[in-house]
């Protein structure tokens, strides 16, 4: 009999035939899409894979979650996943990077003209029975001006591409923006922050979320703007300040259109509460930048992917938490033949050693009489231990070398 399915939560609105492959693979789908941050502890039970989307997942929830192994956003940032707690359980997280660029490229396209144009408030009127074509007459128009582009991945790149295709100058800045980077891209090269904010018209942001881009676009940033300056987030609501933004706005007509937000909510729905909407000039979007069928479904596709490959092989591509850089300082190669138990000895004598083993690997030979294990540990291993090592049976050789820092 084939053994119990093994049980996976998806946590956020997935397309169906996403849920159809999760279910070929085997899984025990759990499909609560409406479940929201508050309800995932309870929801997660004996779940060894999550797939969340917008939903946060925090250590409270990591902790309720005995059985998890996998965490997949179903998107490109991890912010929203508590990734510190995950590391620390020795839980993959995985995303799915580069799937929605088109999609949120192609929303900061419709935000800035929205901005432009003063789209929602026209609307807003006619809505309402106004006719006011005077007051909306009144724009400055894209072609001729100059949009600057901070962080150029693969969403900055297709921005720009879209810009110029407006007939808009494009300023690109970003850590790692070259000249001819910038020139292939058809934009001009910008390595300052403070002087994209001073050269361009409207300023569209694509930075990832961390420590260095923490309200990267502050109350200097936004005062270095043009008057009436337009400002484009599309990518996390923690790259600006908004209460600065919400002064500049007041002060010095700085103008903006967003889909993301400092504290916004957790979950798909839920009370929006933030000092910018009050603002006359406000318009927004419900972090929406990635919600075109085409973008969801690429997503999905990639997250199946990534589950899929986990099941077969225990690998989880796309995974974020993984340390580059170990503690580990000497790497204890053995060549051994490719026998069973081999290895179990070489790790009691490293555990006997007070040694502790940071990564292993162990390739095996064409013919599969031998192999070698490179083992990473975190103190040298004494002569008298290698000697041991080496004269166990099956073992063929045995040395300690330093890693370089």
């Amino acid at each position: 009999m084939p053994g119990k399915a093994r049980r996976i939560l998806v946590a956020d609105k997935f397309p169906e035939a996403g849920i159809a492959e999760l279910k070929a693979l085997n899984l025990d789908v759990d499909y609560q899409p409406d479940l929201g941050a508050d309800g995932l502890a309870k929801a997660l039970g004996d779940a060894e894979i999550l797939i969340v989307r917008s939903t946060k997942v925090g250590a409270a929830a990591i902790d309720a979650g005995k059985e998890l192994q996998v965490i997949v956003r179903a998107g490109a940032g991890t912010d929203t996943i508590d990734t510190d707690k995950a590391s620390a359980l020795g839980i993959y997280v995985a995303n799915c990077p580069g799937k929605n660029a088109a999609a949120v490229a192609e929303l900061a396209m419709a935000l800035l003209l929205a901005a432009d144009r003063r789209v929602p408030m026209a609307t807003a009127e006619l809505r309402g029975g106004k006719w006011n074509k005077k007051e909306y007459s009144k724009a400055d128009g894209l072609y001729g001006r100059t949009l600057g582009v901070l962080g150029v991945g693969r969403i900055g790149e297709l921005v720009i591409e879209r810009a110029r295709a407006f007939g808009m100058n494009v300023l690109a800045c970003s850590r790692s923006m070259t000249p001819e980077r910038a020139a292939k891209l058809g934009a001009g090269y910008c390595p300052d922050l403070y002087k994209l904010a001073r050269e361009s018209d409207a300023v569209s942001v694509h930075l990832a979320l961390s420590d260095e881009t923490r309200h990267m676009v502050d109350a200097r940033f936004l005062a270095e703007m043009k008057p009436r300056a337009i400002l484009i987030n599309t990518s996390r609501g923690e790259v600006v300040d908004c209460a600065a933004l919400a002064q500049a706005s007041k002060e010095r007509g700085i103008r903006f259109a967003l889909d993301v937000y400092e504290g916004e909510p957790g979950s798909a729905a839920g009370a929006f509460e933030s000092e910018l909407r009050a603002l006359p000039g406000f318009i927004g979007t419900p972090h929406i930048g990635a919600s075109t069928e085409q973008a969801q479904q690429a997503i999905a596709d990639e997250a199946v992917r990534v589950v899929a490959e986990f099941l077969r092989t225990g690998h989880v591509e796309n995974c974020v938490n993984l340390a580059e850089h170990t503690p580990a300082k000497w790497m204890l190669v053995v060549r051994h033949l490719d026998k069973v138990g081999v290895l179990a000895g070489v790790f009691d004598e490293l555990r006997s050693g007070g040694i502790n083993v940071q990564r292993t690997n162990n390739i095996v030979f064409t013919g599969a009489a031998a192999a070698v294990a490179r083992i990473e540990l975190d103190t040298e291993p004494p002569p008298a231990l290698l000697a041991t090592i080496r004269k166990q049976q099956h073992v063929l050789g045995a040395e300690a070398v330093p890693l370089e820092d």
